[in-house]
């Protein structure tokens, strides 16, 4: 998901964020358990074998989004800075991009349970920042503490609020204090980078601007507009040592333009592949659509009638002939929504309302409910792969009775007139997934109480919106089949009130030159990773 296009604003319990989104995607190769390749022999110098890791050489890639802002991981939320701090910071633990399953990195193994609110986690032996400091347990509870201080009004606050209090236990090891149980400690300790406390207190600006961290490579440039640069850090002590000498992010915003840089040989690989040139780079390259949680979501004012009505919601999701939409509009590059998740999610779960395409159900709910000569303002954004579905929407809403005007707009303009109340409907792309990948992060993301609830769709003063709260917090306290039964429970409840809810969700396509590049996998987010990745050529 491309985070400018799921837009957050001031929210509570520290879910504080400007208008930001994803295109996605974040969801999601290497190994889970943080294996990674050997270190290549840097001494052995010159060219590479065929088919060997030249240790030498500088990965090229083609970056579909802008550089804005800084790296600073407690506030990032840009596509581009998101996914060059995959390679630069480190948390105590790291979903893998490519898997999304959880990896120790700065901590020497997985953190262990000592007791039902208490974790602990010992730190990777010998490991140093980019600038040669060693990494102390005071930078670790440094990192905790301004992440989750409200004065700074992190995003990333609101993913680790059952944190009560990170502490030094020892020299090398730290304490994590829970509020209260909360089955997925391993995977959310992730959402939290470790910084050096001394650097960014004393030069926050040097800091953000080129970030220094702990993973296997260190930023050397970043130019907006153009590039950013990377190389090898050397000193990097875990387990997924940087393959290449570097790395050119090449930022191509325009499609033809990353198309033709892969095609020339002058990359190796581009992420966000123009759905429309996808068989003519088959012919040429590796070519591969990842399914993502990345979705188009529909989402209403349930405080404005008739959208106060359920059966309303449900009639407009009837009326979409998803399959027409998605072949036409996305040239086949998406999954119609069967649930909150995409089917190849380890927590999917088939809804109890599945939405199939049914105009004539659609006009019946519509009657019942008392519902004729509706007229109705949609907005969009921008995004071009939205802007292609979006009349596709309209002909089919208009189909059941609905006159509906198109309002097509930038991301930012479109939200700003929504947490101003001037909505109807809206239909928009998110994804939350590259912040973690769990069932409760997810639906939290626009369940949770918070601006979604509150000031967008404004249904936070129902019973429902209380049954679904209570249900997400008792599945973080549990585990197995009873933590996936009141998600189950949980996911039922949206599809049958549907005041935000997905109507597909995207295949993000990947292209890349396997010739060149040993150990690549396309990830079901945005952005590319390059982690155990090397140059063969």
């Amino acid at each position: 998901m491309h985070r400018s296009d799921s837009a957050l604003a001031g929210t509570r319990r520290g879910w504080k964020v400007a208008a930001v989104g994803t295109t996605a995607a974040l969801a999601l190769a290497a190994c889970a358990g943080g294996s990674g390749s050997e270190e290549p022999d840097a001494a052995a110098g010159g060219s590479a074998a065929a088919g060997e890791v030249n240790p030498d050489a500088v990965i090229e890639a083609g970056i579909s989004y802008s550089l804005s802002g800084g790296f600073d991981p407690m506030v990032t939320t840009g596509a581009v800075t998101v996914a060059a701090n995959w390679h630069t910071m480190e948390g105590l633990t790291e979903l893998d991009p490519v898997t999304r399953e959880v990896f120790p990195a700065l901590g020497a193994e997985l953190p262990t349970q000592v007791d039902e609110t208490r974790w602990e986690v010992d730190l990777r032996e010998g490991a140093v920042f980019h600038d040669g400091d060693p990494v102390t347990v005071e930078d670790v509870v440094f990192s905790f503490e301004r992440v989750l201080d409200p004065a700074s009004e992190s995003l990333y606050a609101g993913f680790i609020d059952f944190v009560e209090s990170v502490e030094a236990v020892d020299e090398d090891t730290v304490g994590v204090n829970l509020k209260y149980p909360f089955s997925l400690v391993p995977e959310r300790l992730s959402v939290v980078k470790v910084v050096p406390q001394d650097l960014v207190e004393s030069d926050y600006e040097a800091f953000n601007a080129l970030p220094v961290g702990t993973g296997p490579y260190r930023i050397t440039s970043a130019t907006p507009d153009d590039k950013i640069t990377f190389e090898r850090f050397d000193d990097y002590t875990g387990t997924r040592p940087a393959q290449a000498a570097g790395m050119n992010w090449n930022l191509l915003s325009d499609p033809a333009a990353r198309v033709t840089a892969l095609s020339s040989g002058t990359v190796h690989a581009i992420e966000d592949v123009p759905y429309i040139d996808l068989p003519a780079l088959e012919s040429q390259v590796d070519v591969e659509s990842v399914q993502s949680f990345g979705l188009l979501f529909m989402m209403f004012n349930t405080d404005k009638a008739p959208f106060d009505d359920p059966r309303v919601r449900q009639a407009f999701f009837y009326a979409l002939d998803m399959d027409k939409i998605i072949e036409t509009g996305l040239l086949g590059n998406a999954a119609p929504a069967t649930g909150f998740l995409p089917e190849d999610h380890p927590n999917y779960h088939e809804a109890s309302t599945v939405y199939t395409y049914d105009p004539e159900k659609a006009k019946a709910l519509l009657a019942e409910a008392g519902v004729e000569n509706l007229s109705i303002n949609l907005l969009t954004t921008d995004t071009g792969w939205v802007s292609d579905v979006a009349p596709l929407i309209k002909e089919d809403l208009d189909a059941i009775g609905v006159d509906t005007t198109l309002d097509i707009g930038q991301s930012g303009g479109q939200y700003t007139k929504v947490d101003a109340g001037e909505l109807d409907v809206m239909v928009a792309p998110g994804d939350p997934s590259v912040f973690g990948n769990d069932p409760d992060i997810l639906m939290r993301w626009w369940y949770g109480d918070n601006v979604w609830s509150e000031s967008r769709y404004r249904w936070n003063d129902t019973e429902e919106f209380a049954q679904l709260s209570g249900l997400l917090d008792q599945a973080v306290q549990t585990e197995g089949d009873e933590q996936q039964e009141l998600w189950n429970q949980a996911f039922d409840l949206i599809s049958e009130e549907v005041p935000l809810y997905p109507l597909l969700h995207r295949q993000l396509p990947t292209a890349w030159d396997s010739g060149s590049l040993s150990g690549f996998a396309p990830v079901p987010l945005t952005g590319l990773s390059f982690l155990d990745v090397g140059v063969t050529e």
